[in-house]
């Protein structure tokens, strides 16, 4: 995820619960001393710091409400990962870690809009801290959610979203009715104009994802300055 300039400055944060749902993701419950109010959309960025003083840091999007008692983050397992690696195979509950934010500025959304909100694979995290936030505070709906996975079970947050009401576009297997393939420019058009055309777009994955996203939105009929991205390499 994009890094903000920030003078939010560097704090701890204790794993308060840990568990890997699959081989390839991490869920982390943080308590974070001095925690700082965040938006739905912002991140952190976990720094892991050895004895010889080496360091390795990551930014990772935040996916809990800002209104609960502790930070959740979904980390996802990367080849040759420093961090992902040591969060996915070392990391217990107790661990202190070095942790810096809530961070970032551009890819935030208040709920005082309506907005069309993608997601592809991790990319789902930002978003699925927006549909929480729009559930507790009456916003739901405000905000309309495409989450596009290969596979539900790859799909982060799956159960979760489907159960919010999310377009969940699989693309390599049938979901219902559905068969397996991106979401189509006339699936999402359905979500830009109805019930109420909605004024911004989110957009969160790789990079080919981000492309694909933005483009289909363009099609959907979304102004190009109203949509949003974030983005990540290609096996994020």
């Amino acid at each position: 995820m994009r890094e903000t300039t920030t003078r939010t400055a560097w704090t701890t944060a204790t794993i308060a619960e840990i568990d890997r749902p699959d081989g390839r993701l991490t869920r982390l419950r943080l308590d974070v001393a001095d925690r700082q109010q965040a938006l739905p959309g912002q991140h952190y960025v976990v720094r892991l710091r050895a004895p010889d003083g080496y360091t390795a840091q990551r930014s990772y999007s935040i996916a809990s409400d800002p209104a609960d008692p502790l930070v959740e983050l979904m980390v996802e397992r990367m080849p040759d990962g420093e961090v992902s690696g040591h969060l996915h195979d070392v990391a217990e509950v107790g661990d202190v870690l070095e942790v810096r934010g809530p961070l970032g500025g551009w890819f935030t959304w208040s709920g005082e809009t309506t907005a069309v909100a993608i997601g592809g694979g991790s990319g789902i995290v930002p978003i699925v801290s927006m549909l929480r936030y729009a559930a507790r505070t009456g916003r739901a709906d405000r905000l309309r959610v495409v989450a596009v996975g290969r596979t539900l079970d790859e799909l982060p947050y799956a159960e979760e979203l489907l159960a919010a009401g999310a377009f969940v576009a699989l693309t390599r297997e049938n979901l219902g009715s559905r068969v397996a393939a991106p979401p189509y420019p006339e699936e999402v058009r359905d979500l830009v104009d109805l019930p109420t055309p909605a004024e911004a777009a989110y957009v969160c994955g790789s990079v080919g994802f981000a492309s694909f996203a933005t483009r289909v939105l363009g099609e959907a009929g979304m102004r190009a300055s109203a949509i949003r991205v974030e983005q990540f390499g290609a096996t994020g």
